[in-house]
């Protein structure tokens, strides 16, 4: 059955000193190069947060989080953990104003990429559990895909959050493996 490993949003603006750092968010490169080495999968897509500078979800525009991972800054790069060349694909999210933009499949070609690939399974990682980890799985599940969430490959940022997201993701049919926060 053909995998891809979908790495979440694993940029600058959400690790430790960024503009919405998750704790330990840093902490999950090595996991995440293990797993993008590792021959299980066919295609490693990573997504990346790219804001326009009036992005709705930004509280000077009445949204929840102070600005972060605007489009072309050093804060929405990939994180330097993580080795690139791994990397087949960059998918970028958000790019809408108007749309909050949290899953990976949300006003992107992610599926298609994936279809035309011949990709059936996905496993997500990445930042934040309780955001985007959480709503790329369920959008992948929803898009037809089978899911598994590397939870020690991800982090959140509030655990209650994360632990009550990947019960979501169990309980609407995808599979969650290793142990979720350090």
């Amino acid at each position: 059955m053909p995998e891809a490993l979908v790495i979440v949003d694993f940029q600058n603006d959400f690790t430790p000193d960024g503009a919405l750092a998750v704790p330990h968010g840093d902490e999950i490169a090595e996991k995440l190069n293990d797993l993008a080495a590792s021959d299980r999968f066919d295609l490693v897509v990573a997504t990346r947060d790219w804001h326009p500078p009036e992005h709705s979800s930004f509280a000077a525009q009445g949204g929840p989080w102070p600005p972060h991972c605007v489009a072309g800054t050093e804060g929405a790069e990939l994180h330097p953990g993580l080795d690139a060349a791994l990397v087949d694909v960059v998918v970028d999210k958000g790019t809408d104003p108007a749309t909050e933009g949290y899953s990976g499949f949300d006003g992107t070609e992610l599926a298609t990429l994936l279809r035309d690939r011949g990709i059936d399974r996905v496993t997500v990682a990445g930042l934040a559990t309780d955001y985007c980890v959480r709503a790329t799985a369920l959008d992948a599940l929803q898009a037809g895909f089978a899911v598994t969430v590397d939870a020690a490959a991800s982090r959140g940022i509030d655990p209650e959050g994360s632990a009550a997201a990947l019960e979501e993701v169990r309980a609407a049919g995808g599979e969650v493996v290793g142990s979720s926060e350090t």
